[in-house]
């Protein structure tokens, strides 16, 4: 049975509150993925490439602006429809979802939020309208989720240091990077975090490696390094960690709405294939064993939904969601690496080959569990704000 016999299964059900605009964007992006995305990803992923003509067709849809307003070059339609579109467009390649959700949510917005008027006008327009891609560089190769630990220097506009796993690396036009100010460098307590942008191209800026991952390998993920690197103040002095934390809280339910398109994905080629394969003389749909399974995947898909839109309308409404996003973001990202499992599981063989796109699932899904805060992290924020002070005893 090829791959091609298993067509593309809608969710059972649709949020039924989308506005007419947002179920227009989400059915864009649907028919995006579903038409150019997905018959391509397979070959994406063999290669490892970055499918760079697919971000300039995203461009021209105006999707790499989703949200940012019309006024700075964006098609203004809200967080929320940035969230429908990243679940859409992960559905067809999770590589794909991790470029734009860092593009938008950790490169361009956090110049939204914390960019002076000058730097809002130069900066934000070209990257709305998808003339280049943006990137987040925190994480160094000695902090993680420690992310304070950081050594990168920055002094008299000059940046030193070194950053890993940062996501569009390779292909970014604007960074934003966090650096240390003041202090020995060492965790001096006169030491305070600042946030940056950085353009490509810059002297003594450097891209070392190209990582080699697990998944998403239409994605780049790359090691910079920076020596006395000519760089820009975003936002306040020492306003870094914050700067940093908010954008990561809206980063997380970007994330969460990706792992929901990934575990769609994954039901939809289980369920199709659970009606066409056949077993003892009738389809494997009809045992009990694999109705068990793709009822649990698709109650599972449906609450992780639900968090993502939840926490993401909170964020559209400007009220407080570190909690919600943490919540959706540790949900769904769980539900994609229990779910993509139970995929191959009910391909069986089949499932563990390349012949279906089950096992590109899988190992897409891992990440979701790790980049943008780990689900031990995300399990912290919640205990944190459920305990008080008892959590911090």
């Amino acid at each position: 049975m090829a791959a091609t016999h298993c067509p593309i299964v809608r969710p059972v059900s649709e949020p039924w509150d989308l506005t007419d605009e947002q179920s227009e964007i989400r059915e864009l992006a649907r028919r995006f993925s579903d038409e150019v995305i997905a018959p391509a990803a397979p070959a994406w992923d063999r290669e490892h490439r970055f499918p760079a003509e697919v971000f300039d067709q995203l461009a021209e849809l105006g999707l790499l602006g989703i949200n940012v307003p019309e006024e700075h070059g964006g098609a203004g339609a809200g967080f929320v429809a940035y969230t429908l579109v990243l679940e859409e467009l992960s559905r067809g390649d999770a590589g794909v979802g991790t470029t734009l959700a860092v593009h938008i949510g950790a490169g361009t917005m956090p110049i939204l939020a914390h960019g002076d008027p000058g730097q809002i006008a130069r900066l934000v327009p070209p990257l709305a309208r998808g003339e280049e891609l943006a990137a987040f560089a925190l994480t160094e190769p000695g902090s993680g989720s420690d992310a304070s630990a950081m050594r990168s220097r920055h002094a008299d506009g000059r940046l030193t240091g070194t950053k890993q796993w940062i996501t569009n690396g390779s292909h970014a036009g604007t960074f934003v990077v966090f650096a240390r100010e003041g202090g020995d460098g060492d965790g001096d307590a006169r030491d305070r975090v600042s946030a940056f942008v950085l353009r490509a191209g810059a002297p003594g800026f450097e891209v070392t490696r190209e990582e080699e991952k697990l998944g998403q390998h239409s994605s780049s993920t790359a090691d910079l390094a920076f020596e006395d690197s000519p760089a820009e103040r975003l936002g306040a002095p020492g306003a870094g960690m914050r700067i940093a934390l908010s954008t990561l809280d809206g980063g997380r339910i970007g994330i969460a709405a990706q792992a929901t398109g990934i575990a769609q994905a994954a039901l939809d080629v289980a369920s199709a294939y659970a009606k066409e394969r056949v077993a003892w003389g009738r389809p494997i749909g009809a045992l009990g064993p694999i109705q068990e399974k793709l009822a649990n995947m698709q109650t599972e898909i449906e609450a992780a939904r639900a968090l993502t839109l939840r926490a993401a309308r909170l964020k559209e409404a400007g009220r407080p969601h570190t909690i919600e996003g943490a919540q959706a973001k540790l949900f769904a990202s769980g539900v994609a690496q229990r779910q993509t499992g139970e995929a191959i599981q009910v391909l069986g063989g089949y499932g563990y080959t390349k012949e279906f796109p089950v096992e590109r699932y899988f190992r897409d899904a891992k990440v979701t569990e790790i980049y943008e805060g780990t689900s031990e992290i995300q399990r912290l924020v919640i205990a944190r704000a459920l305990l008080g002070d008892a959590a911090r005893a």
